[in-house]
């Protein structure tokens, strides 16, 4: 699938802002899965300074600072990407998760040092026994990863329910599991915080999926603003799979992944600090189409 992607965010301030720095993670990397034909970003005031490098996970960084007076600041990041689906095959025996588990552990997988950083405790997300009895009837001793894995994608799809209003972006992982409520956030939070207290490397996903669902097909929740997901390792074989708690599945080309990290932390699309501004207001509109001019 082709896809143009739109991404305007908008502030607004009840009074001059003069000077801000900002760190942008807008722009699509490039995977196994997705390929950025090209990516333009534009920023009104025009930045002073403007630099572009890459984190510790691959992912494009911008920074950039206005050194000017300014009531509005906005930012239009403007994508074009194709996605594949993943490449799963149907004759394949996906291996144990316990066998996953511990050939990472043991670092005898070829993969194990760059599935190491995504096992351990990160700034929004604790691995604790109670995570770990929540996932575990998921995963018996012959569970396979795959399998374990969308059953427990399914529980929290089942046993949780969508509400914007029940959480906030800064909404501990801990009490969105006690309440049962959230939004994508929540939910890759959640699941990544049983798996990694099982011992499975797993990382949050930032993206969008697609604004027009195929002929047939109900709209997928998240649609027309940034969604969140779960990629799983699953050993050297099938690699990373993407698997969306919110709308119970594995990702294919309506999911469109832009950054991934350890938390949604690592992969804020906007983030920065500015002196001035008084009250602040901001809006952000995305649009997902996909195009048949390739």
């Amino acid at each position: 699938m082709h896809y143009q992607i739109s991404h305007i965010t908008r502030y607004i301030y009840s009074s001059p802002v003069s000077v801000c720095h900002n760190i942008l993670t807008l722009s699509p990397r490039n995977s196994h899965r997705v390929q950025c034909a090209n990516h333009r970003l534009k920023i009104k005031p025009i930045p002073v300074e403007t630099h572009r490098r890459t984190d510790f996970f691959g992912n494009h960084l911008v920074m950039f600072s206005i050194e000017e007076n300014h009531d509005e600041l906005i930012i239009s990041s403007q994508s074009r990407v194709v996605v594949q689906d993943p490449a799963i095959p149907a004759e394949m025996s996906p291996p144990l998760w316990r066998d996953v588990k511990s050939k990472v552990r043991d670092r005898v997988d070829f993969h194990w040092l760059s599935a190491s950083p995504f096992l351990f405790d990160s700034p929004r997300i604790e691995r604790s026994e109670e995570f770990l009895k929540y996932a575990m009837p998921s995963f018996g001793n012959d569970t396979d990863v795959l399998r374990g894995t969308l059953d427990l994608c399914r529980r929290i799809y089942t046993e949780f329910k969508y509400d914007a209003t029940a959480t906030h972006s800064g909404t501990p992982t801990t009490q969105a599991f006690t309440i049962r409520r959230g939004v994508c956030q929540d939910f890759s939070h959640i699941m990544i915080a049983c798996l990694r207290s099982l011992g499975i490397a797993s990382r949050y996903v930032s993206g969008y999926l697609r604004t027009t669902p195929p002929p047939g097909q109900a709209r997928l929740v998240g649609a027309d603003q940034s969604h969140a997901w779960v990629g799983v390792y699953c050993g050297p074989e099938l690699g990373w799979i993407d698997f969306d708690p919110t709308n119970n599945c594995i990702c294919g080309k309506d999911h469109i992944p832009i950054a991934w990290g350890r938390d949604y932390a690592d992969v804020v699309p906007v983030r920065g600090a500015f002196l001035g501004g008084g009250d602040s207001r901001i809006s952000v509109s995305v649009d997902v189409v996909p195009v048949t001019d390739k």
